[in-house]
């Protein structure tokens, strides 16, 4: 395998990647007004892409809302992202809560709808 870059398809492309840059701290390594194509600093090849949903090269039968899938975020405090997810009105779906696996973990919504798993390890004592 060359790439690996997961696609979100977004009816307001743009507001979904201001949304990712603040929730995440990633940036824009490409930009356009149908395709953005995330990165971060420190993470070299990651790339995360939102795609306009309703653009041509975009099949009219999977241009729906996203469902039965979770991209999972590993960050360094949970709970810091959750509060910059509360400022940003995001739906939150389960608050950070200690799991019997060893991660503190919150369930949340992106502006399109698709969920995210927002992780973090749960210091050990």
């Amino acid at each position: 395998m060359n790439r690996f870059v997961p696609n979100i398809l977004c009816a307001d492309v743009d507001g979904t990647a201001r949304f990712y840059e603040r929730l995440m701290g990633m940036h824009r390594h490409y930009d356009s007004d149908w395709f953005v194509i995330l990165s971060h600093t420190g993470m070299e090849g990651l790339e995360f892409g939102l795609l306009q949903r309703d653009h041509d090269i975009v099949p009219a039968e999977v241009r729906s809302r996203p469902a039965g899938m979770m991209i999972t975020f590993v960050v360094a405090d949970c709970d810091a992202v959750h509060a910059i997810a509360s400022e940003l009105g995001t739906s939150v779906i389960e608050p950070p809560t200690d799991m019997p696996y060893g991660q503190r973990r919150m369930l949340l919504r992106d502006p399109e709808g698709t969920v995210l798993d927002v992780s973090s390890l749960i210091a050990r004592r």
